[in-house]
């Protein structure tokens, strides 16, 4: 994963979890990084401390937020182009004097990418819990997602409102609409595709002023999917979810130029149970 002279005029930006760093480099997630050669990857499920990171991304500018509980979560931005400053996290978006806990670490992480011409980006990877597989048996998961939904919430009312193009984007664990999932008849009742949690996406785009490029770019649907079990024949099936996203505020939005799912050619192929979204923008 060599050097190489960023792009003066368009910038690429790509999301993937990557299902475990680790297991991402065993199968080939550095051969697709030559490949494809983003200036910006933003990375969720992580599951790795900083030194693993940074030996994989050497040369890279790297911003890590690993999760409290070894093995889970971590999110991670590796940047081409300088990065001015990191925050990480959403503590500061939660109940007053309330401490982050636990469940929330390694899921928010934000860098201040410096651009050719002296501008920032301000870029965020987020990962959004799954929540509970029986939402009614285990209600407790849910009530976590939803609390942090509350703080993701608040803190795209800033982003969007700012005059600095922001991006946010990751795995959100939330299929917006039918078109969103294959199978989506058999999965009203189910995390993911709640009409709870799907109201979070509305008041994004609808209230704060978010773009989802993947779907603005992508056509009316059905997919493009990007995540599919690794179990059973889904992938071959293209039975899937869009829960991968790049979120762009109104300053970002009419940057965007191509974005596209980067989906394995074949289920041997892949190096993670989930697809990258990349995107072109023109800045």
């Amino acid at each position: 994963m060599g050097g190489r002279i960023p792009r003066v005029s368009q910038l690429v930006v790509a999301t993937a979890n990557v299902n475990g760093i680790r297991a991402a480099l065993r199968r080939g997630i550095g051969q697709w990084l030559d490949g494809r050669a983003p200036d910006i990857l933003l990375m969720q499920e992580v599951r790795a401390p900083d030194n693993v990171l940074n030996e994989a991304f050497e040369g890279w500018h790297v911003a890590h937020q690993a999760s409290d509980i070894k093995g889970r979560a971590g999110v991670a931005v590796a940047s081409r182009l300088p990065v001015r400053s990191v925050r990480v996290g959403l503590a500061a978006h939660g109940p007053q004097g309330e401490p982050e806990p636990a469940v929330d670490t390694g899921r928010w992480v934000e860098a201040d990418v410096e651009l050719p011409d002296g501008g920032l980006l301000t870029v965020v990877s987020a990962y959004i819990h799954s929540g509970s597989t029986w939402p009614e048996d285990n209600p407790v998961k849910m009530i976590e997602k939803y609390a942090y939904l509350d703080k993701v919430t608040s803190r795209l009312a800033q982003l969007g409102a700012a005059p600095t193009p922001a991006l946010v984007a990751g795995d959100l664990n939330i299929a917006h609409h039918n078109v969103d999932i294959a199978n989506w008849k058999g999965n009203l009742k189910s995390a993911g595709f709640l009409p709870q949690e799907r109201a979070y996406l509305d008041r994004w785009f609808d209230e704060l002023g978010w773009s989802d490029l993947g779907r603005a770019h992508g056509g009316e649907g059905p997919g493009p999917y990007t995540w599919w079990s690794w179990r059973g024949q889904a992938f071959v099936n293209d039975k899937g979810w869009r829960i991968d996203y790049q979120l762009a505020n109104p300053t970002l939005a009419p940057h965007a130029v191509k974005v596209e799912v980067d989906r394995a050619a074949s289920y041997e192929e892949r190096w993670s149970d989930h697809a990258p979204v990349i995107a072109t923008y023109d800045l």
